[in-house]
Order: structure tokens, then C-alpha cells, then sequence
């Protein structure tokens, strides 16, 4: 796997657990501090200006909405966004997620 690859996929891994994690939520809702703690949970040592890239990147692709609260922003999980983490449909820039979900 080539270092664009690599990269590629790293930064695909990390939007998918930051999707289900919003998917598990009561409200669908979390701040970029939470989410931060959550991806280095799971291997994912990047800056919080990395993060944020990646949730604009996933608000692109419709998988999230942002809102900004001061000097953090508020993601929330899409209908988009739940469809993928259920299996439901595809996003690509964002990993698929296994089939035990």
C-alpha cells in the first residue's frame, strides 16, 4: 500500500468510527473534544486541526452536519450518515463499516 493509500485509508478508518460513535448517541450529537478522544481511542493520534478536516471533509460527502459553539464545532450525525453505519447505503471517502457493525 502505497503512503497516498495508506493515507487515504487512515483518514477513511477515522471518519467511520467518528460515525458510529455519533450513531450511538441518544441525540446523534458530539463535540470535537469528545470525538477527539474517541479516534485516539482507536489508533488514531492526529492534531484536533486534523479532525476538523476530516468532519468538513464528512460534511461534504452529507454524512454529518457542523455547527459551530464557540471555538468548537457540533457534529451531528445525517440520515445520510446512519444509513452508511447500518449497511444501508455507501459513502465513499468513508469506510464501509464490517458486517457486524
Amino acid at each position: 500500500m502505497s503512503k497516498p493509500d495508506f493515507q487515504r485509508h487512515m483518514e477513511e478508518d477515522a471518519r467511520l468510527v467518528m460515525l458510529k460513535e455519533l450513531a450511538a448517541q441518544t441525540d446523534y450529537t458530539l463535540n470535537e473534544s469528545i470525538l477527539h478522544h474517541v479516534i485516539e481511542a482507536f489508533g488514531h493520534n492526529r492534531s484536533r486541526d486534523w479532525l476538523r478536516t476530516q468532519l468538513r471533509a464528512m460534511e461534504e460527502l452529507g454524512a454529518v452536519r457542523l455547527t459551530p459553539a464557540g471555538s468548537v464545532l457540533i457534529a451531528v450525525i445525517s440520515p445520510t450518515g446512519i444509513e452508511h453505519v447500518l449497511r444501508r447505503r455507501v459513502i465513499e471517502g468513508i469506510a464501509r463499516p464490517s458486517a457486524g457493525v
